[in-house]
């Protein structure tokens, strides 16, 4: 059994977010989605877990708070 961690939980997170959008740069819309779809199939076969992963796709499926 595990849990999808919603707090923040990677040590450096503008690095991370500079890194993705220079990921992004210079691609059409077509191929930044091909890269985001690439990303995300790479980080659920990392996590593994499915019960974890059916959580993550919930969390992602709920309308933005704010």
């Amino acid at each position: 059994m595990g849990a999808l961690k919603l707090e923040p939980n990677i040590v450096r997170p503008d690095d991370f977010y500079d890194a993705l959008i220079a990921l992004h740069r210079g691609l059409t819309p077509e191929q930044s989605a091909k890269v985001n779809a690439k990303l995300v199939l790479l980080l659920a076969n990392h996590v593994g877990n499915m019960e974890v992963l059916k959580q993550a796709l919930d969390a992602a499926r709920e309308p933005d708070q704010g």
